[in-house]
């Protein structure tokens, strides 16, 4: 019965955090949620838990499919067209995972979303803010 009570406590600061967030810090959180449930997925085939290991699996799919298609590819360039590549080899590697079980896979997914996190905490405030100021200004010019 704690247990309810203290995962009823996490989702309602979550949707907290999530009310509060800014673009930038919503994207950490989907990066790091999808890390989380690729490491319960890992747990889950060292168990043999494998609806546990289809629920974690589907789960960290779509945060990375979230990820992909919140790409801005007309605005982004090179580097939103690299990145969109490797969501979708990071997808296909689950696909593959999933049906191989192998923690080898979700390694190399782990290894492979990691780093974007890192460069993506990395990020100067100002950088952070001219991007708002240009969506902003963008926004009014359409009005």
């Amino acid at each position: 019965m704690a247990l309810k009570g203290i995962n009823a406590y996490k989702k309602g600061n979550l949707k907290q955090d999530i009310s509060q967030a800014d673009p930038h810090r919503l994207t950490l959180m989907l990066m790091q949620g999808a890390l989380d449930k690729l490491a319960y997925t890992k747990g889950c085939i060292e168990r043999k838990d494998f609806a546990g290991k289809s629920e974690h699996l589907s789960r960290a799919s779509a945060i990375v499919m979230n990820l992909r298609d919140t790409l801005d590819l007309s605005e982004g360039g090179e580097v939103a067209g690299n990145l969109f590549d490797l969501y979708e080899y990071m997808l296909q590697r689950l696909i593959d995972a999933n049906v191989q079980n192998s923690l080898k896979i979700i390694d190399e997914v782990i290894s492979l979303l990691s780093p974007i996190k890192l460069a993506w905490l990395q990020i100067p405030e100002s950088a952070k803010q001219e991007a708002y100021e240009m969506q902003r200004q963008k926004r009014q010019a359409a009005v």
